[in-house]
Parts: structure tokens; sequence; C-alpha cells
């Protein structure tokens, strides 16, 4: 673990091509407080991106170019059922996430204030 978590590991949180970059401290506080509240554990499907690997999303269609992750705002956490998906979702409201992301396998949420703020949109 790091020094700000006791749940996540350094490389699940870095950009898996790279393995460099983390999340903000802000948004590693409101990760940290959604899992105790969740108190459920959590797969982090993507934190931080580099510019190349959020590139090579972008070509597949799967990130936009302005992605939060690339500022380490942004986490994708699987789901793997809807009980747990509405439990993930109430501890990230609860932990102060206001820009949330729901498909049917993860759920991203991000806190990047240079977007607009208190929206949930489905993929």
């Amino acid at each position: 673990m790091n020094e700000k978590t006791s749940h996540f590991l350094p490389a699940e949180l870095a950009d898996r091509i790279t393995g460099e970059g983390t999340l903000t401290p802000g948004t590693l506080e409101r990760l940290e407080t959604a899992r105790r509240i969740a108190d459920t554990p959590m797969k982090v499907n993507s934190a931080f991106r580099s510019p190349e690997h959020n590139a090579e999303l972008v070509r597949a269609g799967l990130a936009k170019d302005d992605s939060a992750h690339l500022t380490g705002h942004a986490v994708d956490i699987a789901v793997h059922n809807s009980s747990e998906r509405y439990r993930f979702l109430a501890a990230f409201i609860a932990a102060g996430f206001t820009r949330i992301g729901i498909g049917d396998t993860f759920l991203h949420v991000d806190d990047d204030e240079t977007k607009p703020q208190n929206v949930v949109w489905v993929y």
C-alpha cells in the first residue's frame, strides 16, 4: 500500500502501460473514504493514464481526449452485480464524487472540477 491509502496498491493507481503516475491526493482520499464506507474490496480497472495510454483508448472509442484519468482525477472500479453497483455508487456519492458514469461492469468516478458537476451518465 502507499502512505495515503490502506486499500490500494500504487500499481493499481498508476498507468497500466508506463507504471507511472497516481491519483491526486484529493481523489485518492475520496476513493479511500468510499472503500471504507462500502466495506467491500474494490478492483481498480483504470486510474491514472498517461497521454499515450489514453490516446490508445481514444482510438478504440473507449475514452475521451480530455479524460479526467489524464490528470489523476478519475478511477474506474469493477462491479459484478447490481447489489455491488448500488453499494459502491452510494459510497462514492457519500465520499464526495460528483461525476459518475455507470457501465454494466464498472463505475467511473471523478472529481475533476474543470468539468460539469453533479452529473451521472450511462455507457
